[in-house]
């Protein structure tokens, strides 16, 4: 799971949009230039710049009115809810390791949480597994950015080494043999 930039590349591919893929290193001059904070992945669409993996993939699945539902609609409630639930559970743990590996500087890093971190994800995995009940997809019948950011943070996992389920495993099988996937994971 490369970092949250693949994210946008592959709805980019679902989408069929014609776009330019620079790879730039968090605080490299250019990605510090449009965000201050420094971090990727950013999207320059025109005048607009935006610079946050979940704003992205909203932005560009309503503009599409694809891979998403309406907002105000009781869809839209439980999609946004189960992406939340993938960030806040999932991801936050595989983040939190990731900042006691090598994001912070070494004198603030406690690495000693990893073991715990691997817990936290192990149970949230098991919550995600009730949550998908045997569904291919995390939001309906549908695929839709749920989905992406989900497939995107259980890549991770695996290659954090935090050894996700078979089920999960499994539904990020499923998920990456999407043809866009694997474009996305070519570039």
């Amino acid at each position: 799971a490369r970092s949250r930039a693949f994210r946008v590349l592959w709805l980019a591919e679902e989408l069929g949009l014609d776009y330019r893929h620079l790879s730039e290193a968090p605080h490299s001059a250019l990605v510090s230039a449009l965000n201050p904070l420094g971090q990727i992945p950013i999207l320059r669409d025109d005048d607009v710049v935006l610079t946050d993996s979940l704003a992205i993939l909203h932005y560009l699945a309503d503009r599409a009115d694809r891979f998403t539902f309406p907002t105000g609609t009781p869809e839209r409630a439980l999609m946004d809810a189960r992406i939340n639930f993938v960030l806040t559970e999932l991801e936050a743990p595989l983040w939190m390791a990731a900042r006691h590996s090598f994001v912070l500087p070494e004198d603030r890093r406690h690495p000693e949480i990893k073991p715990w971190l691997k817990d936290d994800f192990r149970d949230a995995g098991q919550r995600f597994t009730r949550l998908l009940d045997g569904a291919q997809f995390l939001a309906g019948d549908t695929f839709t950015i749920a989905d992406i950011v989900a497939g995107h943070t259980i890549g991770w996992s695996i290659v954090a080494k935090f050894d996700p389920s078979d089920e999960l495993k499994a539904y990020l099988r499923d998920l990456s043999d999407r043809a866009a996937w694997q474009r996305a994971r070519a570039d």
